[in-house]
């Protein structure tokens, strides 16, 4: 039975906050101060109609003025907070719904400052800024009284409808900083899934580009160990052998020359993707299969060495009609398996055998003597490379597997399975 997942686990990365809250370009910014004014003076010339319209002149008139000049100087001041709201929302937003308490023209920049408050979504912050905003309007109501402000017709009933309208507004104005919040978190995410999408293309792309040095290094170790270990051994040969005639000195000079040419093409043939990350004419030059296993075995022949090859394993099954992925992973290991004998058992003879049948597995061997190290051929010694390394990668790559290591019989053994997919 699964264990479930508790809240804490299923969490995911918060976003920053600088995401949730960026910098207000200089029009975003004049547009909330903007209408923050124009709501103030919206309700302060209301509230300038209704009280001279409901006042005598005289001395009570002039004293609603100077209230009414008070108001405009304090929504100025509650105004002038605003551009902390973002350092100290939940104080800003406090002390303007403060003075709203005493000036109706604090309405549009107490409203500005609730909603910027609720972008936090504090839970803590939106109660007390609601109980805040309703003791604010009692307060409201009770200063207006006690200075005489208030019309004649206003009654409970009308001040309890305008407490009611005012928390409706407060709540529309939670509601409106919580819709910011969250839109500005699907922005986030949506910057954050960018981001990860280009780390990972990224990756992605720098994965391919190893792997691809990886096959270009695997193929230049496999076709240049080959041809240097002929150039070495005949060159050892020369070194070393004094009875030698000149016909025959000339003819070995002659393969370590062909052999360098032939490994000098190859490499270049490597090489040339690795320059332009592509062959010239857009198309990967053919890489060898099995098909040309007779060639290779006619090489390791002419530099002397004793091979046979044996494919009654195989029925009639023709080498050119074997998968292209497996007949290319099978003439490299045999090419690698070839070329390490060839240096560390010099001159012992070499056996390799293909057995196998459609829709099974492809038996690969290669068997030879161990051998002892002679000076003489200038390969005695060679020092482990990592030719078996990349035959089992090789043959792990095309799903299947290579196992190697010494015989009861004394001889080294090579064998790779790999799955034959008709």
């Amino acid at each position: 039975m699964s264990t479930p997942v508790s809240a804490a686990q299923a969490r995911v990365t918060p976003v920053p906050e600088e995401l949730l809250h960026p910098a207000l370009q200089p029009w975003s910014r004049t547009w909330r101060y903007l209408l923050a004014v124009l709501g103030g003076l919206v309700a302060w010339s209301a509230t300038s109609v209704e009280q001279l319209s409901a006042m005598p002149s005289g001395p009570r008139q002039d004293l609603i003025g100077m209230w009414l000049v008070a108001d405009l100087l304090l929504g100025a001041f509650a105004v002038a907070l605003l551009p902390q709201r973002r350092k100290h929302p939940f104080l800003v937003a406090c002390v303007t719904i403060a003075i709203s308490s005493f000036s109706t023209a604090t309405f549009g920049a107490a409203t500005l400052a609730v909603v910027s408050m609720a972008t936090w979504r504090r839970r803590r912050w939106v109660v007390v800024t609601a109980l805040a905003w309703f003791v604010s309007g009692l307060v409201s109501a009770f200063v207006y009284r006690a200075r005489g402000l208030a019309p004649t017709d206003d009654n409970l009933y009308a001040q309890a409808a305008n407490q009611l309208l005012s928390l409706v507004f407060f709540g529309l104005a939670i509601v409106t900083g919580f819709y910011v919040r969250a839109r500005r978190e699907l922005v986030a995410s949506l910057h954050e899934r960018l981001l990860t999408a280009e780390r990972e293309q990224a990756l992605t792309t720098e994965a391919a580009r190893d792997a691809e040095r990886t096959r270009i290094a695997r193929e230049m170790h496999d076709v240049l160990a080959h041809r240097i270990s002929l150039v070495a051994m005949h060159a050892g040969a020369l070194a070393y052998r004094e009875d030698l005639t000149r016909e025959q000195t000339a003819e070995t000079a002659a393969t370590i020359q062909a052999n360098a040419q032939l490994a000098l093409a190859e490499l270049r043939q490597v090489l040339g993707v690795l320059r332009a990350g592509r062959v010239s004419d857009g198309v990967e030059a053919p890489q060898p299969t099995l098909a040309e296993l007779p060639a290779l075995l006619a090489d390791v022949r002419e530099a002397g060495s004793q091979v046979q090859l044996d494919v009654l394993g195989l029925g009639e099954c023709d080498l050119s009609k074997l998968p292209v992925t497996v007949s290319r992973t099978s003439f490299r290991i045999v090419q690698e398996a070839l070329t390490n004998a060839r240096k560390h058992a010099p001159g012992e003879p070499v056996s390799v055998r293909l057995s196998g049948e459609p829709a099974g597995i492809l038996e690969v061997e290669v068997r030879n003597r161990v051998g002892v190290a002679v000076g003489a051929t200038g390969t005695s010694g060679a020092p482990p490379g990592v030719g078996l390394t990349g035959m089992t990668e090789r043959a792990e790559l095309a799903g299947g597997a290579l196992t190697y290591g010494g015989q009861p019989d004394g001889s080294f053994l090579v064998r790779a399975r790999l799955p034959w997919n008709s």
